[in-house]
């Protein structure tokens, strides 16, 4: 029996910068998790991100990434995004940075 589908985010790797990016609805590529579009049907998720591995001059690394709908925007529901939304761990720069944790 197929999973049933969970809500998802677009994410990515910013190609210049190398930034994570989530694509929001109105097609932006945004740092912040909190401004990305929750795809909660199946085959429009498979359709933006189709779209979205086109943008390939602007991004790399596309993919769908559970997460859980909040009041506070989408929260990651792995582990793996969790990490990814901090920032690099090796020092404190950009995201981190400016949390001053």
């Amino acid at each position: 029996m197929p999973r049933e589908f969970t809500p998802k985010v677009l994410t990515a790797n910013a190609l210049i910068e190398g930034d994570v990016v989530y694509l929001t609805a109105d097609d932006a590529w945004s740092p912040e998790l909190s401004q990305a579009e929750i795809l909660t049907d199946e085959a429009h998720a498979q359709l933006r991100l189709v779209e979205a591995s086109a943008r390939d001059h602007e991004v790399v690394g596309v993919y769908l990434a559970d997460v859980a709908p909040s009041d506070a925007g989408p929260q990651p529901t792995h582990f793996r995004e969790e990490f990814r939304r901090t920032g690099p761990s090796n020092y404190r720069h950009g995201k981190q940075e400016e949390t001053h944790v």
